[in-house]
C-alpha cells in the first residue's frame, strides 16, 4: 500500500505481472476510488462545461461519454478527463467529468471563477461521497451479465447509464485504461466494499483477480494510453501529445481556444513515440535519448517490462523527423548504452472475442 493524492491505494495484491496477465486473459478489479468525481447539474451545465473543456459538450445526449482535455490559455494541459452526459431514474440530467486524482484539486480552483458567470449551475465535489471501481478484461462482459440488467451489455464504448446492482445506484459506463474491454463503475462510498465482493464473486470461475496501481500502469503503458505527469503536463498541448482528436475548434470558444487555433497548424517540435528494446532491462522516466552523434535528443516519459510481450517498452518525446518507426536509437539505462527502435502506438491492441 502507498499513499497517493490523499488516498492509501493498493500497489499491488500478489504480483504486478500475475494482476497484469489476469486482467489481459480473464479480468481485473480496480479501486479507482482515488480519481476525481466532479458533478455539473442545471440548464446551462453543458455552456459552462463546453466553456471549459477542449472538447464539444453542448451536442453530447444522455449516455454519452468523451475523452477530453483542459487547457490553459496558452494551450498547455491542465489534465485529461472523461465528461459524461447522464440521466437519473427520475430524469434528471446531469454531467459528470473525471479527473485526475492528483490533479483535482488544482482543477477545483480552475473551475471556481468560471462558477460565477453560471450561477444556476449547480456543481458539487462528489469524490469522497463516491466510489469508483473498474472492471477490465476479455471476460467482463460476461462478469457483469450476472450482476447487472441487460442495458449494461448492452452499451457500447464510451456510453454509460445509472443503474442499480443488488438495488444499490450505480452509474456503468464501458471505459477503461487498459486497452481491454470493461467497465468503470461509481457508487456511493457506503456501498463500495459490498459492490466490490458482489463483482469478485460473480468474476471467481472466470478467474478475476483484484489489481493495483503496479499493474494498472503496466497495462495502460502496453496500450499505448498517455499517463498526466508522464506524457501529459502544462508544458506539452494535445496537437504535440498526438491528441488532437480530443480537440474540437469549429465555431466554438473554449479556454485555451486561441492558443490551440494556432497550434494545431504550427511546426511540431515534439513527438511522441513509442520505443521496443531487446533484452530485458527497462529504460525508467528521465532516460536519455542519445543519436548517432552522442547528443541527448530527448528523454523517455514512460517506460517497463512489457509482460504481455515480454520485452522492454516506453515512450518518449522526440523531434518529428527522428520519429520514424523502424529508425533505431540508443538510450542512457542507468550509464549504459542500449538500442532501441522506434515503433507505432500502441504497443498492445486488444482482439475482442
Amino acid at each position: 500500500m502507498a499513499e497517493f493524492a490523499g488516498f492509501n491505494m493498493p500497489i499491488q495484491y500478489s504480483s504486478i505481472v500475475a494482476e497484469h496477465t489476469a486482467t489481459r486473459q480473464a479480468a481485473g478489479l480496480f479501486d479507482i476510488s482515488h480519481m476525481g468525481r466532479l458533478r455539473f447539474e442545471g440548464p446551462r451545465a453543458h455552456l459552462l462545461l463546453d466553456h471549459l473543456l477542449t472538447r464539444r459538450v453542448a451536442d453530447m445526449r444522455p449516455g454519452m461519454l468523451r475523452y477530453s482535455m483542459m487547457c490553459h490559455e496558452e494551450g498547455g494541459i491542465l489534465d485529461d478527463v472523461l465528461i459524461a452526459n447522464l440521466e437519473s431514474p427520475s430524469n434528471r440530467q446531469f454531467f459528470l467529468l473525471v479527473v485526475n486524482a492528483g490533479n483535482r484539486h488544482k482543477i477545483l480552483k480552475w473551475i471556481a471563477p468560471h462558477l460565477a458567470d453560471f450561477p444556476d449551475v449547480e456543481f458539487r465535489d462528489a469524490t469522497e461521497s463516491t466510489a469508483m471501481i473498474a472492471l477490465q478484461g476479455p471476460k467482463s462482459a460476461a462478469i457483469a451479465e450476472r450482476l447487472f440488467n441487460p442495458k449494461v451489455l448492452q452499451l457500447k464504448n464510451f456510453r454509460g447509464l445509472v443503474t442499480e446492482q443488488m438495488s444499490k445506484p450505480c452509474i456503468v459506463s464501458r471505459t477503461g485504461y487498459t486497452g481491454e474491454d470493461g467497465f468503470e463503475f461509481i457508487v456511493r462510498t457506503e456501498d463500495a466494499a459490498r459492490v466490490w465482493e458482489n463483482l469478485m464473486l460473480a468474476g471467481r470461475e472466470h478467474g478475476i483477480e483484484p489489481v493495483g496501481l503496479g499493474a494498472r500502469d503496466t497495462l495502460r503503458l502496453e496500450a499505448g494510453m498517455p499517463l498526466y505527469g508522464h506524457e501529459l503536463s502544462e508544458t506539452i498541448d494535445p496537437f504535440t501529445a498526438g491528441l488532437g482528436f480530443a480537440v474540437s475548434l469549429g465555431d466554438r470558444s473554449f479556454l485555451g481556444s486561441d492558443a490551440l487555433a494556432m497550434l494545431k497548424d504550427a511546426p511540431r517540435t515534439l513527438q511522441r513515440i513509442g520505443l521496443q528494446f531487446g533484452g530485458r532491462r527497462a529504460a525508467r522516466e528521465g532516460a536519455s535519448l542519445i543519436d548517432r552523434d552522442g547528443r541527448s535528443v530527448g528523454r523517455v516519459t514512460s517506460g517497463t517490462f512489457s509482460p504481455t510481450l515480454q520485452l522492454p517498452i516506453a515512450m518518449a518525446y522526440v523531434a518529428p523527423e527522428l520519429a520514424t518507426a523502424g529508425t533505431s536509437i540508443d538510450v542512457d539505462i542507468r550509464g549504459t548504452t542500449t538500442e532501441a527502435q522506434i515503433v507505432p502506438l500502441p504497443f498492445y491492441k486488444t482482439t475482442k472475442e
